[in-house]
C-alpha cells in the first residue's frame, strides 16, 4: 500500500461522515426523536436531554463502504476484512435496536441484558469460525503465563474479548466526545501495528473507521450536536477487540484500551463496594462522572483520558 493509498479509506469515511452526518441530525430533530438522560446522571447532564442520538450509525456505515470500496479496488477485501465488519455491523444493530427502542418509548432502556448479551456471543461464534476457517493461529500469548495452545481456551477468550470490550467502550461513552476521541486513537494503534505486520485488510478496516470517528467528532464535541448511542459504542468495542485477534495482539487491547477497562472495573468497584459494604468508593461511577463530580469539565476530562490513552498506545508501540 504506497504512502499515498492509505488517505484513501480515511478520507472516504471522513467525507461519507460529514456529508450525511447534518442531514441526519436535521431529520432526528424534525421527527423530535432524542436521547433521555438518566436521572441519577449528574444535575447538568439534564440540558442534554433531547440531543440527537444514534449517530455511530452513520460512521458505521461510512467505514464499512469505503472498506469494501477501498478493499475491491486494491484486492484486499479478504475474510479478514470480511468478518472485522461483520463484528462491526452485527455490535451495531444490537446497538441500534437498543437505542431505537430507548428513543421510540422515551426512555433510558433498550434492550434487555441477556438479549444483548446472546446477539454478541452468535457474534463471537460467526467470528470464530470464520477465524478457523482461515487456518490462523490460536496460540495466546499471555502475559507472565507464556503460550497456551488450545482451541476450546481459545474459543472462550475470543467470546469473552468481544463481549468484554464492547460493553466496555459502551461504558466509557458518557460524555461529549470522549469515546470518538479514545477510540480514534485506539484503532489508529492497532492500524499502525496492521502495517507493521504487512496486514493491509486489516489495516483498510481501521483507517476506514478512523475517517468517520473524525467526521462524527466534528459533531460529537462539546457542546454534542449528536450523541453515537450504543450503536456506535457497541460496535466500536467488537471490532476494536476484532482487530487486536486478527492481528495476533490480544492482550495488547489491556494497555492500548486501558481506559476502557479502567472505566469498567471502576463500575465494578463501585457496584461491590455497595453491595458488600454499603459504601461508595466513587463520587459516581462509571470514574469519567467521578471527575465531573468532583468539578472537571468534560473538556478536561475529554484531554486528559485522550492524554493518558496516546501515553499508553504510545508506550505499547515503542516497547512491543
Amino acid at each position: 500500500m504506497a504512502a499515498g493509498q492509505f488517505l484513501v479509506p480515511l478520507m472516504s469515511g471522513f467525507v461519507i461522515t460529514v456529508i450525511f452526518m447534518p442531514l441526519f441530525i436535521g431529520y432526528l430533530r424534525f421527527k423530535k426523536e432524542g436521547q433521555t438522560i438518566r436521572e441519577e446522571g449528574p444535575k447538568w447532564h439534564a440540558k442534554k436531554n433531547g440531543t440527537p442520538t444514534m449517530g455511530g450509525l452513520l460512521f458505521i456505515i461510512a467505514a464499512v463502504v469505503s472498506s469494501i470500496w477501498v478493499g475491491l479496488f486494491l484486492k484486499q477485501l479478504t475474510n479478514s476484512l470480511l468478518i472485522a465488519m461483520f463484528i462491526l455491523v452485527l455490535y451495531g444493530i444490537l446497538g441500534f435496536s437498543d437505542d431505537f427502542i430507548k428513543v421510540f418509548r422515551k426512555q433510558n432502556l433498550g434492550l434487555r441484558a441477556w438479549q444483548k448479551l446472546l446477539g454478541q456471543i452468535i457474534g463471537g461464534i460467526v467470528f470464530i469460525a470464520v477465524y478457523f476457517h482461515e487456518g490462523f493461529s490460536t496460540a495466546l500469548e499471555i502475559p507472565v503465563i507464556g503460550t497456551i495452545s488450545s482451541n476450546w481456551f481459545f474459543c472462550v477468550f475470543v467470546l469473552v474479548w468481544l463481549v468484554g470490550f464492547s460493553n466496555a467502550v459502551n461504558l466509557t461513552d458518557g460524555i461529549d466526545g470522549l469515546v470518538a476521541g479514545l477510540a480514534t486513537i485506539s484503532f489508529a494503534t492497532y492500524t499502525i501495528i496492521a502495517f507493521r505486520q504487512n496486514q493491509i485488510d486489516v489495516a483498510i478496516f481501521g483507517l476506514s473507521i478512523i475517517g468517520g470517528l473524525l467526521g462524527f467528532l466534528i459533531y460529537n464535541k462539546k457542546p454534542a450536536q449528536i450523541f453515537m448511542g450504543d450503536v456506535g459504542s457497541l460496535a466500536l468495542g467488537g471490532a476494536l477487540a476484532a482487530m487486536s485477534i486478527l492481528l495476533h495482539r490480544e492482550f495488547s487491547l489491556l494497555l492500548v484500551g486501558l481506559v476502557y477497562v479502567i472505566e469498567t472495573a471502576s463500575v465494578m468497584l463501585q457496584v461491590g463496594s455497595f453491595k458488600l459494604f454499603h459504601k461508595r468508593i466513587f463520587k459516581m461511577s462509571p470514574i469519567h462522572h467521578h471527575f465531573e463530580m468532583s468539578g472537571w469539565s468534560e473538556w478536561r476530562i475529554d484531554i486528559s483520558f485522550w492524554l493518558f490513552s496516546i501515553i499508553c498506545s504510545a508506550i505499547y508501540l515503542l516497547i512491543f
